[in-house]
Parts: structure tokens; sequence; C-alpha cells
């Protein structure tokens, strides 16, 4: 079985150490699904990895997924992410696509936005094909961006929230617009909001991101 075939080492630090910020390795990962519910379907990956603080956009990894239904999916969908049904009919199914993100999952830091939204579906994604899910340490930048609120409100009482959505985040804090609704955009645009709130919060130490 696929689920024989995957092996993620687990490396405790020790003595309860944690190690500084940049000595992890971080997997920015964003799905394109056909809903929003938890039988919705993955309809594509986006993976970006963060090394000694560096995004490597080069060993990105993108995939788009084969719908174990495609008779399911909807036009609304379609108007969001713009995958269309022909685009997935030769794309790789989802055990496939699983083991590799599941690979990637396994080295590191798990880089979210709005983390429960994305790992409901890697999760389920987990349970439908019989893999065990390795529970990687996990930052997510919209509980990052709620810090940062936090902090600013304590001094500038009045000064505006930052929004939460990803697109409208980076806005308010200088960064570029990028494409908005694809996997591998939206993975690198996380791993870029993820190093900018890092600086701003000052975290030194993974510990500190969780």
């Amino acid at each position: 079985m696929l689920a024989n075939r995957l092996w993620f080492p687990w490396h405790p630090y020790p003595h309860g150490k944690t190690p500084s910020w940049w000595e992890a390795t971080y997997w920015a990962l964003d799905l394109e699904t056909s809903g929003l519910e938890p039988s919705d379907q993955i309809l594509s990956v986006g993976m970006v990895p963060i090394r000694e603080g560096v995004i490597e956009f080069g060993a990105h990894f993108y995939s788009l997924v084969r719908p174990q239904r495609p008779e399911e999916l909807s036009l609304e969908g379609i108007r969001a992410h713009h995958i269309l049904p022909a685009e997935l009919e030769s794309a790789p199914p989802l055990a496939v696509v699983m083991e590799k993100v599941l690979h990637r999952v396994g080295q590191g830091v798990l880089l979210l936005h709005f983390a429960p939204l994305d790992l409901g579906f890697l999760k389920q994604a987990c349970r439908s094909l019989g893999l065990g899910w390795p529970r990687p340490r996990v930052v997510d930048t919209a509980v990052l961006l709620s810090r940062l609120n936090h902090r600013r409100q304590r001094l500038e009482p009045y000064a505006q929230p930052l929004p939460s959505a990803l697109g409208a985040a980076r806005r308010s804090l200088g960064l570029p617009p990028h494409l908005e609704h694809h996997a591998l955009w939206d993975a690198l645009a996380t791993a870029e909001l993820f190093l900018l709130l890092r600086e701003r919060l000052g975290a030194r130490t993974l510990r500190e991101l969780l």
C-alpha cells in the first residue's frame, strides 16, 4: 500500500529547546478546491519552500489533481479558480499528488494562510486514501496577522486593523499584488507574507511562530 512507502522522521529538540526560526524548513502550501465543504475535492496544490530564511522558488511543487467525481464540479467554483474540467482530465490522481505533498510536509514546518481550511482538506485526503497524517508543526499567517494587530492596537489604539484575507493583508503591508486563486502563486504570496510578519513581530525562534 502507498502508506507503507511513506516514512516521516521525527527529530525532537533536546531538553525542550526550540531552534531559531530560520533553522527550520517551511513549506508554504495552498490548495484550490471545488468548494469549501469537507466533501469537496482538491483540484490543485502549490508548495514553496523557505530554507534558512530564504524563499527557494526554484524548488517549488505544483500539480493539478484529477477529481474522482468530475461531474460535481460547479460553474461557481470554476469562476473562482479558473481551472477547467478539460485541464484536469490528464492530471495525476489524488493518491499520486498526496504522496509528493506528504513527502515535503514531513521535511519541516507547514506554512498556511487560514490553516484550518487547508488542513481539513489534507487530513480528509489522507483518510480517504488510508494514509497517516504526519502531524507537522503548523504556522498560520492569519494567526500571525492577528498577533500583529493586537500589538499595533496596544501602541496605536485607533489604528485600523489589518485585513485577514491574503491579498488584502499583503496590500496593507506594502507587498505587491499577486495572481490570486492559483495554488502556486498563493503559496508564494503566503511565504512572502510570512517573512514580513516574522520581521514585524520580531520572532526569533520557531516556538514564537507557532
